[in-house]
């Protein structure tokens, strides 16, 4: 069956995600910014009440994807951290200003992470040359990318998702995510063909998972 990831804003999103069939939450903060590092001390939490899967983002801060000495030393520091929690993998995606993939600090990271899994955000849907994104990042050592298929949601970007999943060939999982709901997955997965997706199914403005939105999202994944 394919699986779904929740991503998750706050410790009672997450519990709802593993209360209704999600198979994995992306735990974030400031949803108002697309997704943040989490607090280490709520993440802590969270992993003491789920036992589905846990993936942490790391992300110093909204805006672009091209970061400071500085800023990259933070995320070093955070992967660290975490890592003490035993989380189940990290979500970040680090781009050079012309919108290439930044292959040395993306392959440091991977590389601290170890032995944990790492996904490539959707910092993935602003690259410039997306197929040769798609081979860098392999290169990096990504197990996962999650895009929206280089468009605004998941329904536009429906083609182009398809053609990543095409040609990744099983060497990465493709995770659509980006407006994806119950009432455009069933669309998608015929489309796309892809195994892993990914929602915050948030359906009513506020910050916290639709206990429903999961269950019908879970029950459409086949």
């Amino acid at each position: 069956m394919n699986q779904l990831e929740i991503a998750c804003f706050n410790v009672e999103s997450a519990v709802i995600a593993q209360e209704n069939g999600a198979d994995r939450v992306e735990l974030c903060a400031s949803i108002e910014v697309g997704g943040t590092t989490p607090d280490f001390e709520i993440t802590k939490k969270i992993k003491e009440l789920i036992n589905i899967d846990l993936n942490v983002m790391i992300r110093p801060r909204g805006g672009n994807f091209v970061y400071s000495d500085a800023e990259f030393n933070q995320m070093k520091l955070e992967v660290i951290e975490f890592k003490k929690l035993n989380v189940n993998g990290f979500v970040f995606g680090i781009l050079n200003e012309d919108n290439s993939i930044n292959i040395i600090q993306n392959t440091e990271l991977v590389n601290l992470a170890k032995p944990f899994t790492c996904t490539f955000h959707r910092a993935f849907d602003e690259v410039s040359h997306v197929f040769q994104s798609l081979e860098e990042i392999i290169e990096c050592g990504f197990q996962t990318i999650l895009t929206s298929g280089q468009m605004p949601n998941v329904v536009e970007g429906a083609n182009r998702l398809a053609e990543l999943v095409s040609k990744a060939n099983k060497r990465i999982t493709i995770m659509p995510g980006g407006g994806l709901r119950a009432s455009n997955l069933n669309s998608i997965q015929e489309k796309t063909r892809a195994a892993f997706y990914h929602s915050s199914a948030i359906t009513n403005g506020s910050e916290t998972a639709n206990p429903d939105e999961i269950t019908a999202l879970k029950s459409i994944l086949k």
